[in-house]
Formats: C-alpha cells, structure tokens, sequence
C-alpha cells in the first residue's frame, strides 16, 4: 500500500431503483423509502473508491467498522451520492468520514473504518475458516475458546483472527 494522504475523497453514485427500498430489501411493511443497508453500501464503496489508487496489486480493503445515522429518506427516482473523506491512517487501518446526499439534502453520515489486506492470505484464511466451522469441537475446546476470547474485546479478537 502506498501512503494515503488525510483528505483523500472518493464518491459513489446511485439513482434509487425499487430494489433499493426498505419496502423491497428488507420488509414490506416498511415504507418506500431507500434502505438504510444500502445507503451504508454506497458510503463504503465510496471509501474504497477513495483509496483504491493506493492500493498494490493483490491488496484490498475490508470494512472494519460503520458509525451512520439515516437522516432523511428518499424515494424512488432520485440519485444519491455518497462521499467518503480520509481522515486517519494507522498503519493499515483507515478511518473515514462519510455522507450521501440526495438532490435536495444530506441523507445520511457518519464514519467508516477499513483495513488494507492481502488477498492471497486473507482468502486461505477464509479456506481455512470454512473447513474448520464445520469440524466438531469438544466442550472444553469450546470453553477454551470462551474464556480466551472473554479476555479480550470480542470484535477485534474476530477481526485479528481473520486478517493476521
């Protein structure tokens, strides 16, 4: 990876289609409105766009963490642009501020972490996990496990366990 400067921008655009709703993605008891998931994904792909002319090849970057609040809903029809801005860089981890916009007003911010991977271990970790979960473990592995992972903060046990 190559130094990625704070300010760093990138941006994603979106016309709300009906699959995009929070009536059709998530429950039909819910108003015509763009989804909050989705509203998230375009924040997310705007960081990656922001930083994807850093990244080597064989690297990418996972999303760690989101911090968002939907402000406003928007329907069918408009076009929403998500921004996402570079605002700390520790090592491999990045932190970003985020939005989106629809034409008349802000929708939504907030922050958004990402880690910088490689893709080739990060995939035979992935192999790896995949074969493991569905192994069987005896009850003192499991208790084993518990009691490591209660000794530490239980997502970034998950999160070192997935990118070392």
């Amino acid at each position: 990876m190559r130094q990625i400067p704070p300010g760093t921008k990138g941006t994603f655009t979106l016309r709300v289609e009906p699959a995009h709703l929070a009536n059709q993605f998530k429950d039909a008891m819910l108003p015509q409105v763009l989804a909050t998931p989705v509203m998230i994904l375009m924040m997310e792909n705007a960081a990656l766009n922001a930083i994807r002319p850093y990244l080597e090849a064989g690297e990418s970057a996972v999303g760690t963490a989101i911090d968002v609040k939907h402000l406003a809903a928007t329907p069918v029809g408009h076009q929403v642009r998500a921004e996402a801005e570079v605002i700390k860089v520790e090592g491999k981890r990045i932190e970003f501020k985020v939005s989106a916009r629809d034409e008349l007003e802000e929708i939504g911010n907030g922050t958004h972490r990402r880690m910088v991977i490689d893709l080739g271990s990060f995939n035979e970790r992935l192999a790896a996990k995949g074969k493991r979960s569905y192994r069987t473990v005896d009850a003192a592995e499991v208790v084993i496990d518990a009691v490591e992972r209660a000794e530490m903060d239980p997502q970034q046990a998950a999160l070192d366990e997935l990118l070392k």
